[in-house]
């Protein structure tokens, strides 16, 4: 899928829709802060025919998030490597609350 291929689907969390001197903006960053956390590979934009990066609802918070920690003071590539590590975190809570549910409906004696 190419960036191009966005029609009917802006409300998809995952489309690539913002171009990088949009998502800047929207960010209050610069277009260089960006190139460095997908340089660091928090995050990859895709690219449209034309070559040009395009970022996701979902990258910009991701994106966010690292400009909150350098804006802390953190290094970019530590705040990078803190909200992978974040992601990860919040990945396997989901999994494990889904394990769980899928145990006790599976053995519901177990759960009392």
């Amino acid at each position: 899928m190419t960036a191009d291929d966005t029609y009917g689907r802006l409300d998809d969390d995952d489309c690539p829709a913002y171009t990088m001197g949009r998502a800047a903006e929207m960010l209050g960053t610069t277009q260089g802060f960006l190139r460095a956390i997908g340089e660091a590979r928090l995050i990859t934009p895709l690219r449209s025919t034309g070559g040009h990066r395009r970022y996701s609802r979902y990258q910009l918070r991701i994106a966010a998030r690292a400009r909150e920690l350098v804006d802390q003071g953190t290094p970019i590539e530590a705040a990078c490597r803190i909200v992978i590590l974040e992601d990860q975190l919040d990945e396997a809570q989901r999994l494990n609350v889904g394990y769980r549910r899928a145990a006790e409906s599976a053995n519901p004696t177990a759960a009392a």
